[in-house]
């Protein structure tokens, strides 16, 4: 039995003739016999009579009729949405990241691809942690995830695409404004008046700088948390903060904060403290659907995606139209990690959120 075969006999069915329908289908009669045959031989029942003019169809042809009608009808519409999944024409695209990353990242590349593709339904979900994000793309529930790349997690492809170097973000009135950069070693133990505005807990961009001031060759021996009375759920909160006066924070360097806009901000680079990698998460880029993977180079192009991305946690990574093919993919093993057990690193992974952990905010 065979979709065709079905269609064929829900349309003599309809027709009451074969010949009517082996002329609409481009074949001979005989034909169209063979395939009501082959589904008798499997109902192993009889499923038309003829009758003086044409056929009609028996009582177990009436049966297989009506639910091939409704299911043929159901799944010729799903073959249609594949179909301009396949050529970008249709469906819905899925992504999930932080609250804040399509301001930040994604704004020029939604309007671009928008005016290629409006018949594509764009989706946006919002997630308060990395470990969420991984989980939406996991189960199907997201096709592309924007994150912070953090630690490897099982079943999970993560793409860095760009850099975001650290700063200080200061009041431009503050005793550190004139400065033209920082010592990461002046960013702990109290130094140079800093008073910290502290990324959320178990984010990946916290768990990131915490780890660089720990180092030996800030001169600070065993990791000393930075003193601080002040703690944010997101990068913008952070900087917005720092602005008003209220505190210093140790941030990304994010599009948008720097200008004319921002008359009062300072940012400072620190240029010592390796940089932030931002990129995409999925399950496996090459299974990705057409729609999907143009999105993303849309959103590599518009971040400059000819740009190198260095090493990130040791694995040489560069940016390109396709991270697929340009970008060094940290493809996970089960061996390498598992989502819960990354879970603390990870809830930050996507620094966007509220929770911070998404490259949208935090």
């Amino acid at each position: 039995m065979t979709l065709d075969d079905l269609r064929a006999f829900v349309a003599v069915c309809e027709a009451g003739s074969l010949s009517a329908v082996a002329r609409d289908l481009g074949c001979t009669q005989s034909a169209v016999s063979q395939r009501v045959k082959r589904l008798e031989r499997e109902a192993g029942i009889a499923l038309l009579e003829r009758r003086p003019r044409g056929v009609a169809p028996t009582r177990a042809g009436r049966i297989l009729c009506r639910a091939a009608t409704g299911s043929l009808a159901e799944l010729d519409l799903a073959l249609r949405r594949l179909a301009d999944l396949r050529h970008g024409d249709g469906g819905t695209l899925r992504i999930t990241t932080g609250a804040t990353t399509v301001r930040h990242f994604m704004s020029a590349a939604v309007v671009a691809f928008r005016a290629r593709h409006p018949h594509v339904d764009l989706e946006f979900q919002t997630e308060n942690s990395g470990r969420r994000c991984f989980e939406a793309v996991a189960d199907g529930t997201a096709e592309l995830a924007w994150i912070t790349i953090g630690p490897p997690v099982r079943g999970i492809e993560q793409h860095p695409v760009l850099e975001l170097p650290w700063v200080l973000a200061v009041r431009s009135d503050d005793p550190l404004a004139g400065r033209d950069h920082i010592e990461p070693a002046e960013l702990t133990g109290g130094r140079s008046g800093i008073r910290h505005i502290r990324l959320p807990e178990n984010s990946v961009s916290r768990m990131r700088l915490d780890g660089h001031l720990a180092r030996p060759e800030t001169g600070q021996g065993p990791a000393v948390a930075p003193a601080s009375s002040t703690s944010v759920a997101d990068w913008d909160t952070a900087i917005l903060l720092a602005e008003l006066g209220v505190g210093h924070a140790v941030v990304p360097d994010l599009p948008g904060w720097r200008g004319a806009g921002h008359p009062s901000l300072r940012l400072i680079p620190v240029p010592g403290l390796p940089p932030l990698a931002a990129g995409w998460a999925v399950r496996q880029w090459a299974a990705l659907s057409p729609v999907a993977v143009e999105f993303a180079e849309t959103v590599n192009g518009s971040l400059g995606a000819g740009a190198a991305v260095g090493a990130v946690e040791g694995t040489a990574a560069g940016t390109g139209a396709d991270p697929g093919a340009r970008l060094r993919a940290r493809r996970l093993s089960d061996a390498e990690a598992d989502v819960s057990a990354c879970a603390p690193a990870c809830a930050g992974a996507s620094e966007g959120r509220v929770t911070e952990g998404h490259v949208g905010g935090r």
